[in-house]
């Protein structure tokens, strides 16, 4: 089984070389050996490459900057999926893609269905959306696992930076009215993993779908800021603040909870709560050096 999967240096690529590594050959790519604003260089590296699975988890992430660098977010993450689908039908290959609960408004009281109606509210939402229509269209065989909140112990995130400010002595001023699930990569790696093995082994039919992806639970940025200075024993100033108290070029949803149960019904995967996710990664950056 030969596995691509794009986006080697970034916080979920780490982790699903090491996931996935006992499923097959891996071929895992950073941008400079692929350059996902490029048609022409997604094309040559898949047709060269030949693989069963493609796993895409390279993407424009940055959020704010995505306001002012539209084409940028639509190049890499909206136009690079639907080549990559293209060229994943070609081959016959499956192809994996990860989405974002920022293509919903966040209106909605409840956690969001994969069927409930995408409306997003930024361009990084909407470069995304567009990247998962891209994909319906190529007519290839896929699965989108939509996540929210990612973090991990390396990249840039939220976790990071709120260690960082802490240690730093800085004010500590973090939204209240945002409610979703933190979604550690490794977490999201490790079900991409198991997903993708039961495919392996014949228990798993390919059902082209989205499959909403994140960790079990509920809170808000200030509640998962809270439970990360806890976690490391930091006892900074802790202010919670409503969105319009801290202004972003990015508009974000007030609710991001996604709804799991299509995810469990058809692979039988649950995601751990985000507070295991979170004590996880602390455990990783105490055993790092430095």
């Amino acid at each position: 089984m030969k596995i691509l999967v794009t986006g080697r240096t970034g916080q979920l690529g780490f982790e699903l070389a090491r996931a996935l590594a006992p499923l097959g050959e891996l071929h895992v790519l950073g941008r400079d050996e692929l350059d996902l604003a490029r048609p022409e260089a997604i094309i040559a590296v898949v047709r060269a490459a030949k693989p069963d699975v493609i796993v895409n988890a390279a993407a424009y992430t940055a959020v704010d900057r995505a306001e002012s660098e539209p084409e940028t977010a639509f190049a890499i993450n909206a136009r690079a999926p639907g080549v990559l689908a293209a060229e994943a039908k070609r081959v016959g290959a499956l192809l994996i893609h990860y989405s974002t609960d920022y293509v919903f408004d966040g209106t909605k009281t409840g956690p969001y269905g994969e069927d409930d109606a995408p409306n997003p509210v930024n361009v990084y939402g909407a470069s995304k959306l567009a990247g998962e229509e891209a994909i319906r269209r190529a007519g290839t065989a896929h699965w989108i696992f939509r996540t929210s909140w990612v973090y991990a112990p390396r990249g840039k995130n939220f976790l990071l930076t709120i260690l960082r400010l802490a240690r730093e002595g800085k004010p500590l001023r973090v939204v209240s009215d945002q409610f979703g699930a933190p979604t550690s990569a490794a977490m999201l790696a490790r079900a991409t993993a198991q997903a993708l093995g039961r495919f392996i082994e014949g228990r798993q039919a390919i059902a082209p779908a989205v499959y909403h992806t994140s960790a079990a639970g509920r809170t808000s940025w200030h509640g998962f800021a809270r439970a990360i200075l806890a976690e490391f024993g930091l006892n900074n100033p802790l202010e919670a603040i409503p969105a319009v108290e801290y202004p972003l070029p990015a508009k974000r949803p007030a609710n991001s909870l996604l709804d799991n149960s299509r995810l469990a019904a058809a692979f039988g995967i649950r995601l751990p709560s985000w507070e295991a996710g979170l004590r996880e990664a602390a455990l990783t950056l105490r055993a790092e050096p430095g």
